[in-house]
């Protein structure tokens, strides 16, 4: 049971971090007594998410293997997470979003009685399988959670139409708040081999990482892109891969031999966000890609079936295209000799996700609890 009114602020992936930087800060500047824990389950990916914020996590609890499976990363998580906490005893508990991390420190927190609270609550795709396995991550969470911070109000519609009655607090989302403290950063040059390849040609952004695109999916999405580039020989094409082989192996076996593609591992947050805001048109399956896009006036592609962000959607900042190659080919190709259309997308998604001060309403809400 809390025996302090310290707070716990737990994460372990590159998003996490990213979205949890703020509310770090935010913590700080209310004065308020906190811990910052990674279990260390994208280890690098998340030290340099947190270098331009200026957070160093006070533990790091090492969860990171070769090959880690969802079992393993739950399990290991409820079990070393809920030691620390014994250790801690904190007041409260912040996680965010919908990794198998987030879910395995939730359910630590919960059998110890410490209340949790859930940033980036209230996502739903309405399909178990898309995405796997964050849909029942997301589910479970909005279960255990005391506080539901919503970045939308459809999100915490959402969560009422699932029972939830108490805690909801819509706020924004985070990301934002994470794009505007970086923004100055990413306006630093790019590095030689980034900024060399690019030029001044006009250029694409594409990632691919989702676990049910892993394999066919995402070289399926490669080779489309490989052949949109091929139709517009003015543009050139950086492709940021996750360091999983199963998502990396495909993306270099269909781009690594064009000479208008670059295959690029993971980037410093403020690089990415440079290069994000530079490009003509993002190609990604990412969940913060659907949300960076829109907030800097870039169109996004996602290459999904179904979205747990229909909002973006919505409001025409996104269009949703899957990973058959053809259609990702001809989606490309298409917005891209539709200047209207591009300029359409771009002022659709402003202001969409929030006004840049969700961290600050977060922890007013914990602090005053």
């Amino acid at each position: 049971m809390p025996t302090s009114r310290r707070i716990a602020v737990i994460f372990g992936t590159r998003p996490e971090a990213i979205k949890l930087a703020p509310v770090i800060l935010a913590l700080r500047e209310a004065a308020a007594e906190h811990v910052v824990v990674t279990t260390g389950q994208h280890a690098t990916l998340v030290d340099d998410v947190l270098e331009p914020f200026g957070i160093t996590p006070d533990v790091d609890l090492g969860l990171m293997r070769e090959e880690q499976g969802l079992d393993y990363v739950l399990a290991s998580a409820v079990e070393v997470v809920g030691r620390e906490l014994d250790r801690l005893a904190p007041s409260a508990v912040v996680v965010q979003g919908d990794t198998t991390s987030m879910l395995g420190s939730a359910l630590a927190a919960f059998h110890r009685g410490i209340p949790v609270a859930h940033v980036e609550a209230g996502l739903r795709s309405d399909d178990m399988a898309l995405p796997f396995p964050e849909e029942m991550n997301r589910r479970v969470a909005s279960v255990l959670a005391s506080w539901h911070f919503t970045p939308t109000e459809r999100a915490a519609e959402n969560l009422r139409a699932s029972g939830v009655r108490d805690g909801i607090h819509v706020v924004g989302n985070t990301v934002v708040d994470a794009v505007r403290h970086v923004a100055g950063a990413a306006d630093a040059a790019l590095p030689p081999d980034l900024g060399g390849f690019i030029g001044e040609a006009p250029y694409l952004l594409a990632t691919a990482h989702r676990r049910e695109s892993s394999g066919s999916g995402i070289g399926a999405v490669a080779a489309g892109l490989r052949r949109a580039l091929d139709a517009l020989p003015e543009h050139r094409l950086l492709f940021v891969t996750h360091p999983n082989p199963l998502a990396r192996g495909p993306v270099e076996e269909a781009l690594s031999d064009h000479d208008r593609a670059l295959v690029s591992g993971a980037l410093p947050y403020g690089t990415f966000l440079r290069l994000l805001r530079g490009a003509r048109l993002a190609v990604s399956d990412s969940g913060g890609v659907q949300e960076e896009g829109p907030t800097l006036g870039i169109p996004v592609l996602v290459t999904r079936d179904v979205t747990e962000r229909p909002e973006g959607v919505a409001a025409g900042a996104v269009r949703l295209i899957g990973t058959d190659e053809d259609a990702i080919r001809d989606a490309v190709v298409s917005l891209m000799g539709s200047a209207a259309d591009l300029a359409a997308m771009a002022r659709a998604g402003r202001g969409l996700y929030g006004d840049g001060f969700a961290s600050g309403r977060i922890v007013r809400v914990i602090a005053d609890a």
